[in-house]
């Protein structure tokens, strides 16, 4: 059985990931597209928009973490985003118009919370409700 320190576990992860990520992003998104061969977007502010979105996110799974049972609905927005992105990222990769492979291994993690989300969803009733 899943526990209360295990979800706590999994949006510490999910805070760090999208914090980290969101930062790098933001103020180093031009040397790590020139290290992956990544064209740079025309105007930087493409790749701060989504950084700081991305880093935002990060923050509110901070905010899950803290409180696990009043910040369940935090948790469906944080589905849908990793569902969109994931969704996003793997159309482009399929059709070949992702820049780079890398955003599809972002993907690939985001698959991962996405049934991490679902199984605190899911148990949320039998274990954070009840504070077990």
């Amino acid at each position: 059985m899943r526990t209360v320190k295990f979800y706590k576990g999994v949006f510490v992860v999910a805070t760090i990931y999208d914090l980290v990520l969101g930062f790098v992003f933001f103020f180093f998104y031009q040397n790590i597209f020139n290290l992956f061969g990544i064209p740079l977007p025309d105007n930087p502010s493409y790749a701060h928009l989504s950084a700081a979105f991305v880093f935002v996110q990060g923050l509110s799974y901070w905010f899950v973490y803290l409180n696990l049972k009043r910040n369940i609905d935090i948790v469906k927005v944080g589905l849908v985003y990793k569902i969109v992105y994931t969704a996003v990222a793997f159309f482009h990769w399929g059709r070949g118009t992702l820049p780079h492979p890398m955003f599809a291994l972002f993907g690939f993690t985001d698959l991962i919370f996405i049934a991490l989300f679902a199984l605190y969803l899911k148990d949320y009733k039998l274990v954070i409700a009840k504070g077990e």
